[in-house]
């Protein structure tokens, strides 16, 4: 069985980042037309699409940061100007900050977590879904992560803001599924990417031992579990949040 999404046009935020990349191949592969979506590496933005349109599918960089409305919807002006309305929204982008306790945390990293976990995901809701809508369906598909349910201990604004972020497509669900929209999450532990390849840190004993698999996923695992929600293969699927962490989280 081949999974093909020829004629679908997708958008994927954060797309420069490590599991980005990887994600935006990997609808390009199965047919998507893919609209990158980047903050600060334009040049990364750039490379990625060639790689795309040499797969035979068309591309196109957004410079668009995710926190803000007005960015947010100029973003979606020249997707639909170039590409067309989307099909498939994947929300990968969030702000990273250096983790620490509760009491010790400044201020300011849980509005960005909060901006870039809930509101990110509130205005591409905003955005997109109204023209998914009047297309008669679509994929909207969130980028969790395993703290959504381990709540671990000097991830107090992460946790705190990815459970928000559940909150919201949970409701989403419920609110757009009589338009034939699926809304879903995955949630992937701690990951292995290209940087991890590169600098050969692919092996971590003291995670490793608390996933029942024994072992780090991979980049390539949790796009393609990406794909599964971006296909048609999961049209009786919504409302979830599937976790991609070796059995760390069972829910």
């Amino acid at each position: 069985m081949n999974i093909c999404l020829k004629g679908k046009i997708a958008v994927v935020t954060g797309a420069t980042g490590e599991l980005g990349r990887v994600m935006s191949r990997t609808l390009a592969s199965c047919g998507a037309d893919v609209a990158i979506n980047y903050l600060q590496n334009e040049t990364r933005a750039a490379e990625l699409v060639k790689e795309i349109e040499d797969k035979g599918v068309r591309a196109i960089s957004v410079q668009a940061d995710i926190t803000d409305e007005a960015s947010v919807n100029l973003m979606q002006a020249k997707i639909k100007s170039e590409l067309g309305d989307p099909d498939i929204v994947v929300n990968n982008a969030v702000i990273q900050y250096k983790w620490t306790s509760i009491l010790e945390q400044d201020l300011s990293d849980f509005k960005s977590q909060f901006d870039s976990c809930v509101m990110h995901n509130v205005l591409m809701a905003k955005a997109f879904i109204p023209a998914m809508i009047n297309k008669g369906g679509g994929r909207f598909i969130g980028v969790n992560t395993e703290y959504w349910h381990l709540c671990g201990a000097n991830t107090g604004a992460y946790s705190s803001a990815k459970r928000g972020m559940d909150g919201i497509y949970r409701t989403l669900a419920k609110e757009v599924g009589k338009y034939n929209i699926n809304v879903n999450q995955v949630a992937p532990g701690w990951t292995i990417s290209e940087k991890d390849r590169e600098n050969k840190t692919e092996i971590a004993p003291e995670y490793s031992k608390n996933v029942p698999l024994n072992r780090r996923g991979t980049d390539q695992e949790i796009a393609n579990v990406v794909l599964f929600l971006a296909s048609e293969l999961s049209s009786y699927v919504s409302g979830v949040c599937i976790p991609v962490c070796g059995g760390t989280v069972m829910v």
